[in-house]
């Protein structure tokens, strides 16, 4: 039997079919209590991370741009060699990935101060995840411009949004909204794919709809 705490692994593949059959996919693949809200924390232990933050988080920025600086450099010398080589390229680009979000990561620890105020604040929480998922919403079912980049089609929300009201609360409301669930790790962020970029003519029909 897995811990409590592991990573919730859905099967390889396409999305399910049904986005509320996989919500309770959740259930069959991992401990339901995973996605549920974490325990709050003693608020001496925030006020401590926070002012621990204050004067981290901006050596953290100084030294992400430091990195993003020489990879940058680096990256102009690649440009020869990606021209030759695509696989090169997407590789480079894929490490630049890997090394600035683990530089990001370096911070996951730190505590803001919406966080040291509404800790253990459940309509904070609920009202900060109907907000993000809102937002990618909007942004996933804009009609597509000419010459402009398509609308995303995924998205990862961050545990720091919902660790209040946990994952479980993001996949309802996402779900609610036409997205689906995606091989995500609970601990970290809840991944979701709008489910309109499966099924091209439901969008098409929704921006029919839209139009009339």
């Amino acid at each position: 039997m897995r811990e409590a705490g592991a990573a919730v692994r859905f099967p390889s593949g396409p999305p399910p079919p049904s986005s509320y059959d996989s919500i309770f996919a959740m259930d069959t693949y991992e401990d339901p209590a995973t996605w549920g809200p974490e325990p709050v924390r003693p608020r001496w232990s925030l006020a401590l991370k926070f002012v621990a933050t204050l004067l981290f988080f901006p050596l953290l920025c100084a030294f992400w741009l430091a990195v993003a600086a020489v990879l940058f450099v680096v990256g102009l010398f690649a440009d020869g060699i990606a021209a030759v080589s695509e696989g090169f390229g997407r590789g480079y680009m894929r490490f630049v990935d890997d090394v600035l979000g683990g530089t990001a990561r370096l911070g996951s620890w730190c505590v803001t101060w919406p966080e040291l105020r509404h800790e253990g604040d459940t309509a904070h929480y609920r009202a900060r995840v109907d907000k993000v998922v809102g937002n990618w919403t909007e942004r996933a079912s804009a009609p597509r411009e000419p010459k402009k980049a398509r609308p995303p089609v995924e998205c990862e929300i961050p545990r720091r949004v919902y660790r209040g009201v946990g994952g479980r609360y993001v996949a309802e409301v996402a779900l609610a909204q036409g997205w689906e669930l995606r091989p995500t790790d609970v601990r970290k962020e809840v991944r979701l794919w709008w489910s309109a970029a499966s099924h091209p003519q439901d969008a098409s029909v929704a921006d029919t709809a839209r139009e009339a």
